[in-house]
């Protein structure tokens, strides 16, 4: 009897390994055919930046750019994330003047130029934040295949669930692939300068 019981559960975990052996040889395919029907991230827009100026994307053309969504509550992702790309600038030099860092915030009720301006005062010079009417926004969101969503917490407040990725986009506004910001500093900045 627990010899026929082991033999069950050997049985259970090679079909276990072998059915998450096809997943994961299946999904590049998956991926590819997903990117095919959905399309890379990237878009056209028109927001307002820090400075209460616009901010299109036509300002992106030419130059390869780091696009970020959070927003200025959040309590840890956001600044972290901020911090890093701060740090892989920094690393950078010179060559950080040839790389736009744009924050996007998924909180335009909130964040208002003047609140953006204030909070990337903590960051490196070089990011930019931009901000705009709620409607604009889920739209330069839903190019960017950004999920985000309103979460009620204590007291009537809010706070913000989102996708926490960086896109690293191509000078032509082309999806390059998602940056990693799990490495040193000098390892991301090597890996930037391949696109400058």
């Amino acid at each position: 009897m627990l010899n026929s019981a082991f033999q069950r559960r050997a049985r259970s975990a090679w079909a276990g390994t072998l059915g998450l052996a096809m997943a994961l040889a299946a999904m590049p395919v998956v991926s590819n055919l997903w990117a095919q029907k959905v399309g890379s991230p990237g878009g056209a827009f028109e927001l307002t930046d820090q400075n209460a100026k616009p901010f299109s994307s036509t300002q992106l053309a030419g130059k390869p750019y780091a696009i970020f969504f959070g927003f200025t509550n959040c309590p840890d992702v956001c600044p972290t994330t901020l911090l890093m790309m701060s740090n892989d600038l920094a690393k950078l030099g010179q060559d950080a003047d040839k790389l736009r860092v744009v924050f996007v915030t998924v909180d335009p009720e909130r964040d208002t130029p003047a609140s953006l301006k204030d909070y990337l005062g903590s960051f490196d010079p070089h990011l930019h934040g931009i901000t705009g009417a709620p409607d604009a926004v889920a739209a330069v969101a839903k190019e960017y295949r950004v999920y985000y969503k309103k979460v009620p917490t204590e007291n009537g407040d809010y706070s913000m669930d989102h996708t926490a990725i960086v896109y690293l986009m191509d000078k032509n506004g082309h999806f390059v692939a998602p940056f990693s910001l799990r490495r040193t500093p000098e390892a991301s900045a090597d890996d930037l300068r391949r696109y400058l």
